[in-house]
């Protein structure tokens, strides 16, 4: 099965989700995966920055109490790698798990921006990308998500059910190509595009 070539858009815009701090407290969140996640980030930045794409920047303020993403607390901030690539991008903050229901309006400045094309990154996998790449595709964009830009956490469900951070991360994968939200790609791929 051969895949078609991935052609990146001019005006293609990288969403940078949640690179905050406060995900950085394995004693809040507990184990992650993917340690390679912040260096494709950062790959992928510097690639967009270089080519004049648009980047933005997408960051949560929860309103959970307690949380370490919270507005007030040290782990909103973003990590360093995203702070000193932050010139230039377009912030969004958020609440809840889309990029789409935050301010400023996310859909509203890129359809006034001509953007059709989306690459979703960040944090974690299963929940803000997840959910972002999934109504990114239900509005219409061509979403590109590749994956080992992303990471997240082992999460416990209902009745002792529980998965890895990997195993979450692949039904991500399998959930967001199978289903035809997004084409689930690496950061090589998009870096040789």
């Amino acid at each position: 099965m051969t895949q078609t070539a991935i052609e990146i858009a001019p005006n293609s815009a990288l969403l940078v989700i949640d690179v905050q701090k406060g995900f950085d407290d394995a004693s809040f969140w507990g184990p992650r995966n993917n340690p390679a996640a912040e260096d494709n980030i950062a790959a992928l930045m510097d690639a967009w920055q270089a080519a004049g794409r648009p980047v933005v920047l997408v960051r949560h303020a929860s309103v959970q109490p307690g949380s370490v993403l919270a507005a007030d607390h040290p782990g909103h901030a973003f990590k360093d790698l995203v702070e000193k690539r932050r010139a230039g991008t377009l912030l969004v903050t958020k609440t809840v798990n889309s990029a789409f229901y935050g301010t400023p309006d996310l859909a509203d400045w890129l359809k006034a921006q001509g953007i059709g094309q989306l690459v979703v990154v960040g944090i974690q996998t299963n929940m803000c990308v997840e959910t972002t790449a999934r109504m990114a595709g239900n509005l219409g964009y061509e979403v590109l998500v590749p994956l080992d830009a992303t990471h997240t956490f082992d999460l416990a469900g209902p009745a002792g059910l529980s998965l890895t951070a990997d195993e979450l991360a692949t039904a991500t994968a399998v959930s967001l190509h199978g289903g035809g939200f997004a084409r689930v790609i690496t950061t090589a791929d998009l870096l040789e595009a």
